[in-house]
């Protein structure tokens, strides 16, 4: 049984039926959710709302960030466990795989994204990278 469990957590349905599934399958294990702050992002928002957007991303990008792992904790509690969370930027695929090297994880937990067909092979799939290149066993649920 693992003991050390990364999920994968962006307050999405998914992510929170990850979550649920970490919380049920693996009670005694430590549990981490990580929230990926992607800079790209800020690039999506400057093209739609000009510089000024810019100037604020990052702030709001932390609130957001904040809220989401709130929820997570929030949620956590409800099935009385504590949760431990991170917060990261960077490139999501990324981000999670050096988090789980760099911190020993044993097992980690995502949602898909649902893409299928050209945007996946355009645009690349966070979960699918991840299961490509995890050296620790991914669980991925849809």
């Amino acid at each position: 049984m693992p003991t050390d469990v990364l999920v994968a957590f962006d307050g999405s349905p998914l992510s929170k039926r990850a979550l649920t599934y970490a919380l049920e399958t693996f009670p005694d294990a430590t549990i981490t959710t990580i929230y990926v702050i992607n800079p790209l992002d800020s690039v999506i928002d400057v093209e739609a709302g000009g510089l000024p957007v810019a100037e604020d991303w990052h702030e709001k990008a932390q609130e957001r960030a904040a809220n989401i792992q709130t929820t997570a904790v929030d949620f956590a509690a409800e099935h009385g466990i504590d949760l431990d969370t991170v917060t990261e930027v960077g490139r999501p695929a990324r981000v999670i795989l050096d988090y789980a090297d760099d911190h020993d994880i044993d097992q980690i937990v995502m949602g898909s994204h649902g893409r299928s067909g050209i945007d996946r092979a355009l645009l690349g799939s966070v979960a699918e990278t991840v299961i490509r290149r995890a050296w620790t066993p991914v669980t991925i649920i849809g």
